[in-house]
């Protein structure tokens, strides 16, 4: 078997497909890229047994059809080192040897067999499906996923939560100490479902949607998920289990309403929080007209810290304790230029919310308080 590729097209695809193979495998097979030329398209594989994703070239030239297996990482290194030109393969599966020749050499690496691969998951035919803008995804996925818990005792809160109702699509993240909820409006569906993505494929998604605008089809039934995007599919085990009821924990008033430049704020967050007690990140916000305060203090290695940034604020005046690498989060998932921060009493979680909504979106974060000693 005999084929060409471009290297710069192949070089990209195989960076895309080496993030889903970890650095240590259950079978060797799996640090494999798995190679599939039929006629003058060549199919890509790569997985860790739970994700699987694929990928397709169309090939300058071809002899023959065949599938074989070869390692990522002597490839990938290879192939990232060459100028656009064309790499031309030729695979002998008698012997397990790939010789691969350009423009001013040649190497050589052996192969195994492609029936050694594992086979994907594949989605039933009763799959729910839902179709959105590849942008949407991604900002969906980028604002969501940093609150994601690692949690051994509850799995389900450690990956990003898809919640598909008759009024809306919820996209939902939490750690139990901060939630993230992003509502899409215009997708929706009478057979309410949902599903629990984990945090590799998203992570994998965040890093490989392009934000052209583009189609993304999502399809999943109840173990499995198929994210179909351009030339490229992500197959990925979903978690298993039923998810927090996120929508009890939302403070439906909050009557106190702070209104306050983001980068400000986060840039005064920043200066403060060294200034806080390693173990707790407490720092105190005291609030009232016209101003917001912040209060770090480290007493065991007597630091202290106080900022004043300017605000609006219709409320009573409070002091309400919050952890500060959280709301620097909170704060630097948001791309407005300001923020609503919602208040009842000190005991009871804020929300964080954005002063100008994405187009056909409702998004909220919220942050549970920290006990205060006044």
């Amino acid at each position: 078997m005999r084929f060409t590729v471009s290297s710069s097209a192949l070089s990209s695809k195989l960076t895309a497909l080496s993030r889903v193979i970890n650095s240590k495998n259950s079978l060797p097979i799996l640090g494999d890229f798995l190679f599939e030329v039929n006629g003058d398209t060549l199919s890509l594989t790569a997985s860790d047994s739970e994700n699987v994703m694929n990928t397709r070239l169309t090939l300058t030239d071809s002899d023959g059809s065949g599938r074989f297996a070869i390692g990522n990482h002597d490839l990938l290194e290879a192939v990232k080192g060459f100028s656009e030109q064309p790499i031309t393969f030729e695979v002998d599966t008698d012997s397990n040897m790939a010789r691969i020749s350009y423009q001013n050499g040649q190497f050589s690496l052996p192969t195994e067999s492609a029936d050694e691969f594992p086979q994907a998951q594949h989605v039933g035919d009763d799959a729910t499906v839902i179709t959105m803008p590849n942008n949407m995804l991604a900002d969906n996925i980028t604002r969501s996923i940093f609150a994601t818990a690692q949690d051994e005792l509850r799995p389900v809160m450690n990956g990003i939560y898809f919640d598909l109702t008759p009024e809306h699509l919820a996209i939902v993240a939490s750690d139990g100490h901060k939630l993230v909820r992003n509502i899409v409006l215009n997708i929706k569906s009478d057979n309410p479902t949902s599903f629990i993505l984990p945090k590799k494929p998203a992570t994998l998604l965040k890093t490989l949607l392009a934000k052209d605008g583009e189609e993304v089809v999502i399809r999943f039934d109840e173990r499995n998920a198929q994210v179909t995007f351009g030339d490229d599919e992500l197959i990925c085990r979903l978690i298993e289990g039923r998810y927090p009821n996120y929508n009890s924990v939302i403070p439906q008033n909050n009557p106190n309403h702070l209104t306050i430049d983001r980068q400000s704020l986060l840039a005064a967050l920043r200066r403060v929080q060294p200034f806080a007690n390693d173990s707790s990140n407490l720092i105190r916000f005291r609030v009232e007209e016209g101003n917001l305060q912040l209060d770090a203090e480290d007493y065991d290695f007597s630091k202290t810290a106080t900022e004043r940034v300017a605000c609006s604020y219709n409320g009573q005046p409070m002091s309400i304790g919050f952890k500060g690498s959280s709301f620097i989060e909170i704060l630097s998932n948001f791309d407005c230029q300001e923020v609503v921060v919602q208040l009842a009493d000190p005991s009871r979680a804020g929300l964080v919310i954005p002063s100008e909504q994405p187009e056909n979106q409702d998004v909220l974060m919220l942050m549970m308080p920290m006990l205060i000693n006044d």
